[in-house]
């Protein structure tokens, strides 16, 4: 029951994490309730959008501080606030941005734009925390080039507050049925990679364990170093050795203090 439950909520971010290169969020009615790294625009729930703004300042500042991200005092303030568009219910949400219908929320990397609609109950727990993570992420570590996909997502899902214990428990029974991927495999997976659905859970929830093991044993700012450098184009085996010279400086240090740190829970 807590592995299906943890698989459900691990789906909803999965669907819900869409990149865009245009402005996907159309023209309405909107108010605004503006915060120092947040707009927040509605169509009249003025509560929900007041919700959502001290949630998003409360992230911002909890994710910055765990990543280490140390910008200019005015990045992501003024004209460069993140916009968050909050469509009155699920139809027109669904209508104007042309979203799937199981959808429930949309994120423009591009534009610094987050888009869902009035008491979506996953919106403040869930998809804010996860797109507020990646575009913190992404910032700090560039948009040039790429990342590997289990630390870009498993990052994103290790900042949402309620999953981290249960992703913790379920990795471990994953560790004790023998059926952990190797770092190696874990790194080199994207989503044209996974085979069958039973692959694509183990590939998520192994992905937020292994980012907090990291983050957690060694600290946001390393992780951040370290995830520059495979963007970098540096091999797996370099970029640890770069960044945890004396600690996890190769694939199977990394693979063994990952497995104790599972194992403890």
């Amino acid at each position: 029951m807590l592995k299906n439950k943890l698989f459900i909520l691990l789906f909803i971010c999965i669907v819900i994490s869409v990149f865009s290169t245009r402005n996907i969020a159309v023209a309405e009615d909107w108010r605004q309730v503006k915060g120092k790294h947040f707009i927040i625009y509605h169509a009249g729930e003025k509560k929900f959008a007041n919700d959502v703004l001290y949630k998003a300042e409360k992230y911002y500042n909890q994710i910055a501080r765990e990543l280490g991200y140390n910008r200019r005092s005015k990045f992501w303030t003024w004209d460069n606030r993140v916009k968050i568009f909050i469509y009155p219910d699920k139809d027109s949400f669904v209508k104007a941005t042309g979203a799937r219908t199981w959808a429930e929320g949309l994120a423009d990397y591009t534009n610094k734009q987050i888009i869902s609609y009035v008491w979506n109950r996953n919106f403040t727990d869930a998809l804010l925390p996860h797109e507020i993570t990646h575009l913190i992420f992404r910032d700090y570590v560039g948009f040039e080039g790429e990342v590997p996909l289990c630390f870009d997502e498993g990052v994103a899902q290790w900042m949402e507050p309620k999953k981290r214990k249960l992703v913790k428990q379920v990795v471990k029974r994953i560790l004790e049925k023998n059926e952990l991927l190797s770092i190696q495999k874990l790194i080199s997976m994207d989503s044209n990679s996974f085979q069958g659905e039973k692959q694509v859970q183990i590939f998520y929830v192994q992905s937020v364990s292994l980012v907090g093991f990291l983050i957690e044993e060694y600290g946001g700012s390393r992780f951040a170093r370290f995830c520059r450098s495979l963007r970098d184009g540096n091999t797996l085996k370099w970029a640890l050795a770069v960044s945890y010279p004396d600690s996890i400086d190769t694939i199977e240090a990394l693979e063994k203090q990952w497995r104790k740190y599972i194992k403890q829970y």
